[in-house]
């Protein structure tokens, strides 16, 4: 769901996602951001196999997290991604994870880099993806 240009995706937390205690893992926090930002542009109609095809490929360029709380075995947490800001060949993402609260789990900037897919080079976005941004 997009909301004043924030995309949220609802996400339970499983058995998978936890340590021994019930507490999400911190690495798999990255997961849920990459989920996020992954439907986020299926929302804007792009398709990453689609992309893939044409030769656009999307990678992580670098990760800026806080961890401030954590998210519990069963919660149900919203993830957001917005683009705060977006460059030629990049796009970086302001994303966080919310409870059932409103208090921020975690939050921080990821940065995405538009890539050839067969030569792994930097590459402007495509077009119709910069003018949906």
């Amino acid at each position: 769901m997009i909301e004043n240009d924030e995309f949220y995706l609802p996400i339970r937390v499983y058995i998978e996602d936890t340590d021994a205690g019930g507490i999400v893992f911190y690495a798999n926090y990255l997961k849920y951001f990459e989920r996020a930002r992954t439907e986020f542009i299926r929302s804007l109609g792009f398709e990453l196999r689609a992309c893939m095809a044409e030769n656009v490929n999307f990678v992580v360029h670098s990760i800026d997290l806080k961890y401030l709380r954590s998210a519990k075995l069963d919660e149900v947490v919203n993830v957001s991604a917005r683009v705060e800001k977006k460059g030629r060949a990049f796009m970086l993402f302001h994303q966080q994870v919310v409870n059932n609260l409103g208090e921020v789990i975690v939050e921080g900037h990821v940065k995405v880099a538009c890539i050839h897919f067969d030569t792994a080079k930097p590459r402007a976005l495509p077009v119709e993806l910069s003018n949906k941004l």
